[in-house]
């Protein structure tokens, strides 16, 4: 009997309809969303416990001031020797060189996980100018590909890479929009392809979703500094934010051009127990001089550099931005795991203050945000992801229009010109 209802499923021979194709990719990507979340979460919580042990409980037992200038060196030296040894020892030696290495990349080998996962936590606990992002993301993507490949071999590898990457992002930053913006600014490199971009982006963001609520249920990290409201932003916030963003984003290019040199001046050294321990070495004598704040990933510390906006001097942000923006080269080159973007979110704050400071009629959240958009604009050299985490920082709606338009002036600075990145080569990436 004949009938105008429509199949639930299409007939045989006719090509899947979208619906069809994406349903079966929601459970997948919610497994892989809340796992990557649970293992950053742990690292994470892992690391802080070793660094309370380290820095409070150690130099407490000692007598010794947990931030005094001499526990910093020696802290940092030690955490050389032993990343060094990791790196050194442990199957797959923590995984390619970090300075070649990006928010994406190919899977790594299974057994390279445990030596990378292990290194990042001693690099964030001891104090290391590092983030967690991309080793994080590394892993779990080492561990979604292997797990995938095995439960549904007949799924397309790349679609566990970017499940994995997308549901890290999603719980790196608490929000599923920075993945989204990170797989959108990846597809547009890649061939055109059937479907809508919403189609494509339709796993990624359940994955980011899932990964983002797992991270915000179990931690009470968020990046809003609560800074003072900029309410009705005019030409002269515009302006402000233009020449801020411009001059942040020449000053994050003095690392990517000095990245290659410092580089190819550790590899010299060739073995992981030299250039590790003498990079720690110096990680601390950076961090005596510019003092505690400018050591570790930097998220915690913006908040306290932020918490006491005018009791700063210029002088005092102008020395604790160029510091940590060399302990960053620093530690990207001598082999230190981790990920260059969260230090250089501080690195953008302190800028942002600096310049409050010399013309304090720029309100802070103006500075502030053109500040790290301008850096991360140099270092990374992802539009998206460098207005987003600009935004982040002083969620305030008419603070949107201005960062966009700051950030064309600084893209035409840094577009073409070295990125924090090298390739196999030890060449800089453009």
């Amino acid at each position: 009997m004949a009938t105008d209802t429509p199949s639930s499923a299409p007939p045989p021979g006719a090509p899947p309809t979208p619906l069809h194709v994406l349903l079966p990719q929601i459970l997948p990507a919610l497994v892989v969303g809340v796992g990557a979340s649970l293992l950053y979460v742990g690292i994470s919580e892992a690391s802080e416990q070793l660094k309370d042990v380290v820095w409070d409980t150690l130099p407490d037992a000692l007598g010794i001031g947990g931030y005094s200038s001499l526990w910093m060196i020696v802290m940092l030296t030690a955490t050389g020797v032993a990343v060094g040894l990791v790196v050194w020892k442990v199957p797959g030696h923590a995984g390619p060189d970090p300075a070649s290495t990006g928010l994406e990349g190919p899977p790594l080998a299974l057994s390279v996980v445990p030596g990378l996962l292990l290194a990042s936590m001693l690099a964030l606990a001891g104090g290391v100018s590092l983030g967690p992002e991309n080793p994080i993301i590394a892993a779990n993507i080492a561990l979604a590909y292997w797990l995938g490949r095995r439960v549904a071999p007949a799924a397309p590898g790349a679609l566990w890479v970017v499940l994995a990457s997308s549901a890290t992002i999603g719980a790196l930053f608490g929000t599923p929009v920075a993945a989204a913006l990170v797989i959108s600014e990846a597809l547009a490199h890649q061939p055109s392809s059937r479907g809508s971009l919403w189609d494509r982006l339709f796993a990624p963001l359940v994955a980011a979703g899932a990964g983002a609520m797992t991270s915000s249920l179990l931690t009470d990290f968020t990046f809003n500094l609560s800074l003072p409201q900029v309410t009705d932003p005019g030409w002269g916030d515009l302006l402000a934010a233009m020449v801020v963003a411009t001059a942040a984003a020449l000053f994050g290019l003095l690392s990517c051009y000095g990245f290659p040199y410092l580089h190819t001046a550790f590899k010299r050294l060739r073995h992981p127990m030299l250039m590790l321990p003498l990079g720690g070495l110096l990680l601390g004598l950076l961090g005596a001089l510019g003092g505690p704040l400018t050591l570790f990933k930097g998220l915690e510390q913006i908040k306290e550099l932020t918490s006491n906006l005018g009791g700063w001097s210029s002088g005092e942000l102008a020395k604790m931005a160029a510091v940590k923006l060399v302990a960053l080269l620093v530690a990207a080159s001598c082999g230190f795991r981790g990920g260059r973007i969260f230090p250089a979110v501080f690195v953008g704050v302190a800028f942002g203050l600096f310049a409050q400071a010399l013309v304090p009629e720029i309100p802070p959240a103006v500075a502030v945000s053109a500040g790290v958009l301008g850096v991360l604009l140099a270092t990374t050299r992802q539009g998206w992801v460098s207005l987003f985490t600009a935004a982040v920082l002083a969620p305030q709606p008419s603070m949107f229009a201005v960062l966009c338009l700051a950030s064309l002036p600084a893209w035409l600075v840094v577009t073409g010109r070295p990125q924090l990145e090298l390739d196999e080569s030890g060449a800089p990436l453009h």
